[in-house]
């Protein structure tokens, strides 16, 4: 089990298993955010599309989806609503 600092609990907690995009981003979040809060990530994403029903496919929804795990994960910005 790899440990890091979270940089969004503020903990050293257990690294996640692999990284959640081949981007920059999805580089970024392994190297900083710990395996519990990309699952709080994930709940709070899966509410995102079914409260605003999107279509996660659809480009203004991964705008959408990107722009709130950002806010949600290193508080970058204000939380978004969908226009």
């Amino acid at each position: 089990m790899t440990t890091i600092h979270c940089a969004r609990c503020g903990q050293d907690r257990e690294r996640q298993a692999f990284k959640p995009f081949g981007t920059e981003l999805g580089q970024r979040i392994y190297d900083s955010i710990c395996k519990g809060c990309w699952g709080e990530w994930l709940k709070t994403q899966q509410q995102l599309i079914n409260h605003y029903g999107l279509i996660p496919y659809q480009p203004s929804a991964k705008e959408f989806l990107l722009r709130n795990m950002e806010q949600f994960l290193f508080e970058q910005g204000a939380p978004d609503s969908i226009a």
